[in-house]
Parts: structure tokens; C-alpha cells; sequence
């Protein structure tokens, strides 16, 4: 559970103490600053929730504190502390984002409804944000949602949603199968272009000669065939975002037209001489090492970095096991309302062999798994026998082995092992606890903190008991 910080901000001590014990008392913690530049270092810290600052103070005064404020943490809400005598100021400062002001002398009961007004306001500004992440999401792609809840896709969301609103060419890497095209629509979903078109070219379905004239268009007369003007792939993605799938299959020649269009921002149809502005925002994808492509001579330097101006990974399912269920859930309600059948999930034995194959096709390969099983059903429970057999007898993937991203938090990489263990050993925390040659207290230490939400401090014992 986290825990609701106060700051609170007087360069008068005892006004200072008195207000941090009046919201001490309604079981909030504080922090308490004297001055505007020693609040600005406290305000950094994450689990700051309001800030409750008095206006008049010397250097930095109350409303430009509320400037700052709003800078470094737009969400933190921010309740003013006023004498009579200025209260023009304090609803001009309520102007620049303030949540409201209380007058001097301060009444318990004002101060504490107005802080508790501030924090219901932030919640509710969370949750919205929070539903509509998750609309978007659930809108992405004609209902496909991209689904989980594993640290490697939240990092790959987090991403996701900070680059999205931006002008910025993405670039997803990873495997086939991830679901890169999935993202590519979430990025355009959670873009200001959401409006607008998005379109699809996959690079390595189209021989040298149509991809030019696909991308680019044709003016009439340009080759044998070409009986009238047809717009390019570019032309019909204006306004919105254009999607280059398996880019690192793109020939030489159009590498250098696509290179113009970036640095443009306009076209030239295959027989024209005239050339045409578009706006298009890019995302392209791949499943190969781009810098290698590039140190080889198949792929154009310049062009990598226009494009590569924020790369995001597509996690592998192998790294991200703990979204198999979700995935397999979310894939057979929509394939058995696709095909009128009434299932109700998978026996346990079927769920596991899920868990533990090797998913070398990725999400791909889990979602075509599925679909075919729920075809094949006779039962309302998916039985391992409804399963392919190349899943069923095919090489296993976490039997011994937890893949974790390069960056991940040691904290999280602990919790990863423990929970992984416990799975293997169906939750039997003394057998988990040799595997990993530590306590079993210590499990059941980590495993209680972690339901309660209290962090480990720095100097708190681990598994070396």
C-alpha cells in the first residue's frame, strides 16, 4: 500500500510543526520544508502526493514555488496558505495550476477537507488516465488488444506511451511473431494521429519493383500497365502514421528515397517530375540487427539513424512467461465468439504445457496454438489433447531457465527468481528454498512485504542468513 506524503512548506517553524501535526494526526506522512528551494529538493521524491505551501515567504515565495512545482511534478497538487490581505494573489496563483488556498488563521478542519478535496481530484485524474490507456488499448487493431502485465511489457509500454504523443520515427525491434505490428498500432492509438489513417506495408512481401511504385505511387504512363495516376502508400497515410514492417528488407534504392521523404517530408511518384508534401509519422520494424546491416553495406547509415530516433523492443514471449495465461485467455474468448462456441478456459494440464513450451514463433505461434485448439474443442474445457502436437511434444522454454531483460531492477530480478521457483515447485517455499540456497524464512519474509507494499531498506538482510 503506498503511503500519501504531505509536504509541507513555512519558513515559520512553528506554524510548520503545527500544520505537519494536524495531518500527522489523520495518519498521513509529512515532510516539512523552510523555504521554497529546500521544498523543490524534497518534491522529487515520488511518494510526495500534495504539497501545502505558504505563500508569503522570503526568496522563493509561495507562488513561484507553485511554478516550479509544476514543472518538476505536474502531478502533485498544491494547496496555498494566505493571510486575508493577499488573497488576490492566492487565486492569481490558483491561475497558474494552485488546487485552492486557505486563509489565516488556519482551521483544522479546512485544511485537512481541502488536502483530502486535492488527493480525491488526483485520484480520479489517475484512474481516468489509467481507463484510457486501457481503451486505447482494448481499441488498438480491430479489438486485438496487446495483453499483459509482465515487468518486460510494462517497460515496453512505458515506452510506448512516452513516445507516442511525440513527431518521432519509432523503431520496434525484435523477433518475428512479437506482435511489432500490434505495437505500431498502439503507438499511432495513443498518438495525436489517432484519427487518422494507418497503414501497413510489409517490406519483405514486395519485390523492388512494387515496392517503390506501392510506396511512392505512379503517375499514368510511367510503365507498360500504368493506364492511370495511383497514389503510393505514403499519399493515403497523410495525416496519420505510416507502418513499415520487416524495413531491414528494404533494397538499396528505395532506402534512398525513403531517406528524402524523412528529410523532406514530400514524394515523387514513379514517373513524375513533380513532387508532393506529405505528413506522415513512421514507425518501422524489424527482426534484424540494423547496425550489422548497416557495417555490411545492405542498409543505408543515414537512414538508420532517421529512423532509430527512438527504438523500442518487442519483447520475446520467452521473456515474458508470466503473460502466457492472459494471452491464451484473452486469445480464446475471441476465437471461440469468433466460431459461436462457449468455453470456459483450460484444463490444467493444457495450461502447463502452454507455460512450459518454448514459443519459438512467439505470440504468433501462441495465438495460431489457440485458435486452432478452440476449433478442434469438444468439451468446454481446452484439454491438452486439443493442442498441437508440435506444442504439446515440442522443446520446453522455462524448464531451468528465467530470461530477464538487460536494465532490470535487482529488486524485481529477485522477486522474478522467487516467484519463477515457487511456480516450479508448486509453491512448496521449502524446496524453493533450497533451490535457491537460501532461508525459507526468508521467502516468506519477502513474500509478506511484498503483499503488504513495504520496500526493503538498503541494509535489510536477503538471502545470506
Amino acid at each position: 500500500m503506498t503511503t500519501i506524503t504531505v509536504l509541507v512548506v513555512d519558513d515559520d517553524r512553528a506554524n510548520l510543526d503545527s500544520v505537519a501535526r494536524i495531518f500527522q494526526r489523520e495518519g498521513l506522512a509529512t515532510l516539512s520544508a523552510s523555504s521554497g528551494t529546500e521544498a523543490l529538493e524534497l518534491l522529487r521524491k515520488p511518494e510526495v502526493s500534495v504539497m501545502v505551501t505558504d505563500l508569503m515567504m522570503p526568496g522563493m515565495d509561495g507562488q513561484e514555488l507553485l511554478k516550479a512545482a509544476r514543472t518538476i511534478r505536474p502531478d502533485v497538487e498544491v494547496v496555498l496558505m494566505t493571510a486575508y490581505g493577499t488573497v488576490e494573489t492566492a487565486v492569481a496563483a490558483m491561475k497558474d495550476g494552485a488546487y485552492d488556498f486557505i486563509t489565516k488563521p488556519l482551521k483544522r478542519h479546512s485544511l485537512v477537507k481541502s488536502v483530502q478535496k486535492a488527493l480525491e481530484k488526483q485520484a480520479l485524474v489517475a484512474e481516468n488516465k489509467s481507463l484510457k490507456a486501457r481503451l486505447a488499448e482494448m481499441g488498438a487493431s480491430g479489438g486485438k488488444a496487446m495483453v499483459g502485465q509482465s515487468p518486460a511489457f510494462r517497460a515496453m509500454m512505458d515506452t510506448l506511451r512516452q513516445a507516442a504523443p511525440s513527431t518521432a520515427t519509432v523503431l520496434l525491434m525484435g523477433e518475428s511473431g512479437t506482435g511489432k505490428e500490434l505495437a505500431a498500432r498502439a503507438v499511432h492509438e495513443h498518438s495525436s494521429r489517432a484519427k487518422g489513417p494507418f497503414i501497413a506495408v510489409n517490406c519483405a512481401a514486395l519485390p523492388e519493383s512494387i515496392l517503390e511504385a506501392e510506396l511512392f505511387g505512379v503517375e499514368r504512363g510511367a510503365y507498360t500497365g500504368a493506364v492511370a495516376r495511383r497514389e503510393g502508400r505514403f499519399e493515403r497515410a497523410n495525416g496519420g502514421t505510416l507502418f513499415l514492417d520487416e524495413v531491414g528488407e528494404m533494397p538499396l534504392s528505395a532506402q534512398v528515397k525513403l531517406l528524402r521523404v524523412l528529410q523532406e517530408g514530400e514524394i515523387e511518384r514513379l514517373g513524375g517530375t513533380q513532387t508532393v508534401k506529405v505528413d506522415v509519422r513512421l514507425v518501422a520494424a524489424t527482426n534484424k540487427d540494423l547496425q550489422k546491416e548497416v557495417a555490411e553495406g545492405r542498409f543505408r547509415e543515414d537512414l538508420y539513424y532517421r529512423l532509430n530516433v527512438v527504438e523500442m523492443r518487442v519483447p520475446a514471449l520467452a521473456s515474458r512467461r508470466e503473460d502466457i495465461p492472459l494471452l491464451a485467455d484473452a486469445f480464446l474468448r475471441r476465437f471461440a465468439a469468433k466460431n459461436g462456441k462457449t468455453l470456459r478456459g483450460f484444463s490444467p494440464e493444457a495450461l502447463q504445457i502452454l507455460e512450459n513450451y518454448a514459443w519459438p514463433g512467439n505470440v504468433r505461434e501462441l495465438e495460431h496454438a489457440v485458435e486452432r485448439a478452440v476449433v478442434l474443442a469438444k468439451n468446454e474445457v481446452l484439454e491438452a489433447s486439443d493442442l498441437p502436437e508440435s506444442v504439446r511434444k515440442g522443446p520446453l522454454g522455462s524448464a531451468g531457465q528465467l530470461i530477464i531483460p538487460i536494465g532490470t531492477p535487482m529488486e524485481e530480478i529477485e522477486r522474478r527468481v522467487i516467484h519463477e521457483t515457487l511456480r516450479h515447485t508448486k509453491g512448496d517455499k521449502t524446496l524453493a528454498a533450497r533451490l535457491l540456497g537460501i532461508a525459507a524464512r526468508t521467502i516468506y519474509r519477502k513474500l509478506e512485504r511484498e503483499a503488504s507494499g513495504e520496500e526493503e531498506g538498503p541494509d535489510t538482510p536477503s538471502d545470506a542468513e
